[in-house]
């Protein structure tokens, strides 16, 4: 489904990215992992777009996005890849509902048709009596769990994870690491998630180990 080849990335005189090959499949949970400083989060930002790459090409679903130019790539992102951050990123003056309709805003769909499907994924992640609360009023594990719902309002073909459950208790991390794989069944959802957490990427189907701005 995804498919990236021969990724290199400069940042002056440091190469982050060595060239780099990797196929993801559809329905896949793969881990990334390694030290800081092995690139993992570079290759993630390019392979959703929000990087270019100085070399090589990324491909979604036999479409080479790497030739997309900035207005199709955004929309491209907006409908194709959903996003979560080790810190969610909700914005504080809007309701979790609204925080997570404003990617379906952005498609240009419908108010009701967003709103029904925010719902839907409310319900899906336990936090349908949090709808009307605004992120101040939701705990850690709530917040993510909203940004999970964002990032899959409108279908993606993926979900990129940069330290999910980084900022997050034991519990909680726990809590999310058990709905990534219960999406990924019941939405047939793929994820990509770079994590330094050793449970997360055991429990993974694929773990991609980088050091260096390699993949070894």
């Amino acid at each position: 489904m995804i498919k990236v080849e021969d990724i290199k990335k400069s940042f002056g005189n440091l190469q982050v990215l060595k060239g780099i090959d990797v196929t993801i499949r559809k329905k896949e949970i793969v881990a990334i992992v390694g030290p800081s400083g092995a690139g993992k989060t570079t290759l993630l930002q390019i392979m959703g777009t929000l990087m270019q790459a100085d070399q090589g090409t990324v491909w979604f679903n036999s479409k080479e996005i790497s030739r997309l130019r900035e207005k199709q790539l955004a929309a491209f992102r907006n409908n194709e890849i959903g996003f979560v951050f080790q810190f969610h990123h909700l914005l504080p003056e809007f309701t979790a509902m609204e925080n997570i309709c404003i990617p379906a805003f952005i498609a240009h769909k419908p108010r009701r048709e967003a709103e029904k499907m925010a719902s839907e994924l409310l319900a899906m992640l336990k936090l349908t009596e949090r709808a009307n609360h605004k992120p101040s009023e939701l705990s850690g594990g709530e917040q993510q769990r909203v940004a999970v719902a964002r990032a899959l309002i409108n279908k993606p073909s993926v979900v990129l994870a940069d330290e999910p459950s980084g900022n997050l208790d034991s519990a909680n991390k726990n809590e999310l690491h058990k709905i990534f794989f219960k999406l990924r069944d019941e939405l047939d959802q793929t994820f990509v998630i770079v994590t330094h957490d050793k449970e997360l990427a055991g429990m993974a189907e694929r773990t991609l180990q980088m050091k260096d701005g390699q993949i070894v």
